[in-house]
Formats: structure tokens, sequence, C-alpha cells
């Protein structure tokens, strides 16, 4: 009896081993090579698709089916270069992780954050950098929910270097309160939300008039710039 017990033990071991040997948990079987973005890839892209990317990595994010990472082999394949298709402007609140937001790997977003995801004059200059010298094919402006800058902006806040800043974003706030449906209360979020949403599209128009070099490249259709709210509460991105 017990020798019959252990010879099905050793059996059942041994078929489960087989079962699920070289199966996808398996990192040596998990090859993901065919995605990861090249010179080539990208230049066979055009803005569009570079922002459809963003919707379907943020879908994955959304249902919890990230890509499978290998960080060590991300490193190795960027240590001489980067290839990134996109640059992200976003705000510096931790709940924005923008690369993860977006399923991104190693070397396929420049990202530059500055409270309320405002523009200066040296998000721009990066910007330059990025698409018209580094090939970026798509700017992403990304506000979120909840924004602190942008509450501070709605209360109209004033503390230190933190006025001037909230002062970039209160210029939207003629057109937020036109457009919103009800009462522009600086302690209702979903106003403080809606004004984050104007803010975006008043960066983006920023962009376009403050910086002729990406103009043109929109203009010639080789830049898209776009932009999005980024819901902390659910991890879905608003793109408009």
């Amino acid at each position: 009896m017990t020798l019959s017990f252990l010879t099905l033990l050793i059996i059942s071991i041994g078929f489960f081993g087989v079962m699920f040997a070289g199966t996808p948990s398996d990192p040596e079987n998990d090859d993901d090579d065919e995605d990861l973005l090249t010179d080539e890839r990208r230049a066979n892209m055009n803005p569009a698709e570079v922002l459809q990317a963003f919707k379907n990595g943020n879908k994955r994010f959304v249902e919890g089916n990230l890509r499978r990472r290998k960080f060590v082999k991300e490193v190795s394949a960027t240590k001489e270069k980067q290839t990134p298709y996109a640059i992200v402007h976003s705000c510096i609140d931790s709940r924005v992780p923008v690369e993860t937001i977006f399923d991104a790997r190693i070397g396929e977003l420049f990202s530059t954050r500055l409270a309320g995801n405002v523009i200066n004059s040296d998000v721009l200059g990066g910007m330059e950098f990025a698409t018209s010298l580094s090939g970026a094919k798509l700017i992403f402006v990304m506000g979120h929910t909840r924004c602190g800058a942008v509450k501070g902006a709605a209360d109209s806040a004033e503390f230190g270097h933190l006025t001037g800043l909230v002062n970039k974003i209160k210029v939207a706030e003629k057109s937020a309160k036109k457009s919103f449906n009800g009462k522009a209360d600086p302690n209702d979020y979903a106003y403080v939300d809606h004004l984050a949403k104007e803010y975006v599209k008043l960066a983006i128009e920023q962009i376009r008039e403050e910086s002729p070099v990406l103009r043109e490249l929109e203009q010639s259709g080789k830049l898209l710039i776009a932009g999005g709210l980024y819901n902390i509460g659910n991890g879905k991105v608003d793109f408009f």
C-alpha cells in the first residue's frame, strides 16, 4: 500500500514537472524581442500609430496585462543609444508613473515632469530636442485627476515659488468656468478635474504658439501634439 502511494507520488511529480517546463513562466522561453523598439520600427510608424501604441499600452495597464519585462536585457539593448518614439510631459505627482501607465520599456519614452504639467521655455527646449534632434513623433501632455497644483490654482494659492507656478494654470480658468456644467467651486473636484483638462488643452496650444520648431514639425505631418487626463482612481487615460 505504501509502495503504491510512493510510486503514484513520483509519477505525479514527474508529470507536472514536464507539463510546466518551458511555459511562459520560464524567463528563458519568454522572448519578446520582436516588440523591442528599433530605428527601423520607429521609422515605419507615423505619429497616429505612436498615439495608438499609447492607447494600447494604457489598455494593458488597466486590464493588468502588462508586457513581460526583462529589465537587464532592456538596459543592455539601450546602453549605446536610445530610440524613443514619444515625449510625455506630465505632473510630478507620485501616483502618475508615466512609463508604467503606458506599458513602455526602457528607451521608448522621453519624460519631463513639472507640478501641474506646466509649460515653460525649458520644457519646450526638451521637447525640441526629443523630436527635431532625436526623432520622437509624439508629444503627449498629460494632466491627472485630483491634481494638487491645479487645486492650488483654483484656490488662488500663494506660497513661495508655487505662486508663480499655479498662476500659469490659472490662465485656463476663463475657459474652464465657461465650459463647466455647474458651479466653479474650487472645493469640488469635478470642477478641479475639468480645470486640469482645460489647462492641458491650453498647454498644447502654448506649445504650438511658442515653438516654431514644433509647430512646423506638426504641420509637416512628422509630429503629433496631443493630450489627455489620467484618472488616478482607475488608471485610465482620457485621450483628447
